[in-house]
């Protein structure tokens, strides 16, 4: 389990925790997780793939998760999932979670970041690169649905069965409840037939435990990030070269919201894994980081390419760069 270090950067009265991973001097590679989830469920061993590839990675815990700021809770109940059809004045905007990401680039000293986002968090991505395409050197989401969907349209990516499982896990509030919970949910999302055990995902536990976090539990915080309305641009605005992940056997997000955010992006390429599901288990470590590495390294190679045409003679170095 690695060592923690939380920083917190501001977004106007918003404390955001950040946690730098470790590569300095690498290419600078943001984390930016999913619904609900904590900075903690990035696997180390992910972590320590993308640091080998060159990369200088933080992650950070968006408003109403982990460590960071939660708002006040809303008098309304009901699944997180029902916040998408509701019309009533959400507690922040999706424009607001972009900005908290560009307050911890700000906070870093990263004046561009390469962004990885996995499941919700891949959704921000999409809308960072969209709001602000100056900061992005690249973008990776992973089963994420597309920012172009909303309302109705999310749940037509979405497989229900999950969501139903989802509602009826009911755990102690205890060490041994919080692990039955983490492992519960984990094989919720992992691909159907795969093994997950108490060891995938007991780091992930210790480290929330460790800080006090929350974790899972907190729906009314869930429901205000779904809850989040994006009035910002479409797709088609990415510039930054895009990398889409997705599994073929993910049980919550169909590979149709893949597609259609490959189809939206001019820039995009999309990759569909057969094996995967919506769980970051073990077997992706390192196929993830060779995918994040090649987008990068594409980039990177453009600029040495560029750089050597304007001073005939020059050679570019192998290592990833972006700033």
């Amino acid at each position: 389990m690695r060592t923690l270090t939380a920083q917190y950067a501001r977004n106007g009265g918003i404390r955001i925790a950040v946690e730098d991973l470790g590569g300095a001097g690498g290419s600078p590679l943001l984390l930016v997780m999913g619904l609900g989830t904590s900075r903690f469920w990035w696997p180390d061993g992910l972590v320590a793939e993308l640091v080998c590839r060159g990369f200088h990675v933080a992650a950070y815990d968006q408003r109403d998760a982990g460590q960071s700021t939660h708002l006040p809770a809303a008098r309304r109940t009901g699944p997180p999932i029902a916040a998408l059809l509701r019309r009533s004045t959400p507690a922040y905007t999706a424009e607001d979670l972009t900005d908290d990401a560009i307050a911890v680039l700000d906070h870093l000293g990263w004046r561009r970041a390469h962004v990885f986002g996995h499941s919700m968090g891949g959704l921000v991505a999409q809308r960072i690169a969209i709001r602000h395409p100056g900061r992005v050197l690249t973008v990776t989401t992973s089963a994420a649905v597309p920012s172009d969907a909303r309302g109705l349209g999310v749940l037509r990516h979405l497989h229900p069965a999950p969501l139903v499982r989802f509602a009826r896990l009911h755990y102690p509030a205890t060490p041994e409840g919080d692990l039955g919970l983490a492992v519960a949910l984990a094989r919720i999302l992992a691909a159907p037939g795969q093994y997950i055990g108490a060891d995938d995902v007991r780091d992930f536990v210790a480290k929330e435990a460790a800080h006090q976090v929350a974790g899972f539990r907190d729906d009314k915080a869930q429901s205000r990030q779904i809850g989040a309305k994006w009035s910002g641009g479409r797709l088609r605005r990415v510039a930054a070269p895009a990398l889409i992940l997705h599994g073929a056997r993910d049980p919550l997000v169909r590979p149709s919201a893949a597609r259609a955010i490959a189809a939206a992006v001019p820039t995009a390429r999309l990759r569909i894994l057969p094996d995967a599901g919506h769980f970051l288990s073990r077997d992706l470590w390192s196929l993830y980081a060779d995918e994040v590495y090649a987008l990068a390294a594409g980039v990177s190679t453009g600029k040495a390419e560029s750089s050597r045409r304007d001073r005939p003679g020059s050679t570019g170095s192998g290592r990833v760069s972006g700033i």
